[in-house]
């Protein structure tokens, strides 16, 4: 498993990750819809501040063989979800940031990407993420995705994804439960 999420406040998490580069390809995987579904989800990242954000969340696509059983916890949600957002900083190959509209929740995604050497470091930070269940269940979402990206970017075989996001979000739990 990657790095572990870092609560910054009690409403925020960020993530850290280094990637094969070069920067340009770690970019087209963050906003090109096609490369975003293979880690994340599918849906338009319109260029500059102001654009419109589409997520098409359809999380089993993401596994491979057996792993497609949704845990309990999640079953009475629909297979596949769509949120809506507004991009809020756009500079391209470095920063993207957006809004996330989860119904009566509004958060903020920022991807900050920077070189090192021949590889990128990817900052992911999630703000106003409205309660400690809340950033539990995100934080154990966004490892899994991140650990997925890591696969594709890497060319190995994607790890599976309900069965990966089920023992990160019992050690989230554990972490960041009061």
């Amino acid at each position: 498993m990657g790095e572990y999420g870092e609560l910054l406040d009690e409403n925020t998490v960020r993530f850290e990750r280094i990637l094969p580069g070069p920067i340009e390809r770690v970019w087209s995987y963050i906003v090109d819809s096609d490369k975003r579904r293979k880690w994340l989800c599918a849906g338009d990242i319109g260029a500059g501040d102001g654009a419109h954000v589409d997520m098409h969340f359809h999380n089993e696509t993401l596994s491979q063989g057996e792993d497609i059983e949704v845990p309990e916890k999640y079953a009475h949600l629909p297979r596949e979800m769509s949120f809506a957002g507004t991009v809020t900083r756009w500079e391209p190959y470095n920063v993207v940031a957006h809004t996330w509209e989860f119904g009566e929740e509004s958060s903020e995604v920022c991807y900050e990407l920077e070189e090192v050497g021949d590889r990128v470091r990817l900052v992911l930070t999630h703000r106003r993420l409205e309660s400690t269940e809340t950033v539990v269940d995100v934080s154990a979402g966004w490892h899994t995705h991140l650990d997925i990206l890591v696969d594709v970017l890497e060319e190995q075989e994607p790890r599976p994804f309900w069965k990966t996001h089920s023992v990160l979000e019992e050690e989230y739990v554990r972490r960041l439960s009061p």
